[in-house]
């Protein structure tokens, strides 16, 4: 079942926002693309539920998704952000978005942003972006990556053809369909 499906049976009102508003459209900055990995990493084991639900407390204690903040973020940072009860509190996931910071701000150095460095590898296929994702990144399983990539835009799936959403992601021309007549 598709999520434009489960979304229309009602599965709840964080999750039509969502759908509505943010899932397949393509992000303009670094701290939206940052931020949006950051949250599908800590999806991971876990319920996209509970990731929506805590989505403004994760923006607030990524100080905005500021890469170059989070990049900074020493041993206090650590220890606050474990002690976050609005976030995921888990060491791995918290360092994960740490490392990751420093990685972007390597990314930016080398390609001018990181929507740069993607469109760079623009097209791979899902394997291909996976492989590349861990060789650069942490906590970047094939899921995650395929997730990111779908609901930044970089992959088809996110809406149904059906769905009235589709018409409108479509107008903005996500990567995904740059080649594509569609």
């Amino acid at each position: 079942m598709s999520y434009c499906e489960i979304v229309r049976q009602g599965i709840g009102e964080q999750h039509r926002l969502y759908h509505d508003t943010e899932y397949g459209f393509p992000l303009a900055t670094d701290a939206e693309l940052f931020g949006r990995l950051l949250l599908e990493i800590n999806q991971a084991g876990l319920s996209w539920t509970t990731i929506l639900n805590k989505k403004e407390n994760f923006y607030r204690a990524y100080v905005g998704y500021d890469i170059d903040r989070v990049a900074r973020f020493n041993d206090r940072d650590r220890a606050r952000l474990m002690k976050d009860p609005g976030i995921i509190r888990n060491r791995l996931k918290i360092g994960a978005a740490i490392e990751n910071a420093c990685r972007l701000r390597e990314i930016r150095d080398s390609h001018g942003s990181f929507g740069n460095w993607l469109d760079h590898h623009h097209p791979l296929d899902a394997a291909q972006w996976a492989k590349l994702f861990r060789q650069t990144f942490r906590f970047t399983g094939g899921e995650i990556v395929r997730e990111f990539l779908i609901s930044t835009g970089y992959l088809p799936g996110a809406h149904d053809a059906d769905c009235p959403i589709f018409r409108r992601v479509k107008k903005l021309k996500p990567a995904w369909m740059r080649d594509r007549l569609l």
